[in-house]
């Protein structure tokens, strides 16, 4: 048994698997010996990414295919699981709007809230007393670089990545001395799906944002490093710098700024 699964296994759950970010915390988590719960919407995806994972790595995995923005579904969740113990959480599901705050309609913000962190929370809530009780375990928040920084149009998403990054790092300041590793991952641009669930994809926006573009594994791969060994990693030296960048700036001014930017991107993307 590797010192990974020895310290977060047997089993890890893992929100959103069925692509991008998620789909590659699952392969990367089963290629150093631990069995994964997949959880998303899309069962198929879910099937064949827990087939390739157990025909390659050897490990059980565990479809579960659930809509989290839904009242009961993480008890739906949590009763598949059943008795197995989770020693690794993801929470990794989400997606993005980008639109002027007023232009959007209350059920997208009212889902985001609830995937973002109702969710989380909930799932957190119910695995994290198992981990502490056993005196390991690992969560990781999949948070953003729009939660380290304020960002115009895309400022309920930037607010709930904010909750997420939060959650993590106080939550770790609690759970340490239970032998329990809490980490909010930040990407920037990643090249996956995520903002299929609107109307645009960053790499449609611009140049800057396409030369950002971090590829889902090797986000998925810096998290997993960091993991018990820091408590914020944010993948890309690119998004690095901007953020170190932007603090250095007047807090009045970012949104100016990100609002600018956004613009550009929103004004490319359509024309």
């Amino acid at each position: 048994m590797s010192a990974f699964a020895a310290r977060y296994g047997p089993w890890a759950l893992v929100t959103g698997a069925s692509s991008g970010i998620g789909a590659e915390f699952a392969r990367q988590i089963a290629s150093r010996g631990v069995h994964v719960v997949l959880v998303a919407r899309r069962a198929e995806r879910l099937a064949a990414l827990a087939h390739e994972i157990e025909g390659r790595d050897g490990v059980q995995t565990l479809v579960v295919a659930a809509d989290l923005t839904q009242d009961n579904a993480v008890d739906t969740v949590a009763e598949r699981i059943g008795t197995r113990a989770i020693g690794l959480l993801v929470n990794n599901a989400g997606f993005g709007r980008s639109e002027r705050f007023i232009e959007q309609r209350e059920h997208n913000y009212d889902r985001m809230l609830d995937l973002h962190c109702r969710a989380p929370l909930l799932l957190t809530h119910r695995f994290a007393s198992p981990m502490a009780e056993r005196r390991h375990g690992g969560i990781i928040f999949t948070s953003s670089t729009a939660g380290l920084i304020p960002t115009a149009r895309l400022a309920h998403y930037s607010a709930t990545k904010s909750w997420g990054h939060f959650m993590a790092q106080t939550l770790h300041a609690e759970l340490r001395h239970d032998g329990v590793d809490v980490l909010s991952a930040c990407p920037g641009p990643t090249d996956t799906e995520f903002f299929n669930d609107g109307e645009s994809h960053p790499s449609k926006g611009s140049r800057i944002i396409r030369w950002q573009m971090t590829q889902p594994s090797d986000v998925a791969h810096a998290a997993l490093a960091g993991l018990g060994r820091t408590t914020v990693v944010i993948p890309g030296l690119s998004n690095k710098l901007i953020v170190a960048l932007l603090r250095l700036v007047p807090a009045h001014f970012i949104g100016r700024l990100t609002d600018r930017a956004m613009r550009k991107v929103m004004q490319a993307r359509h024309s």
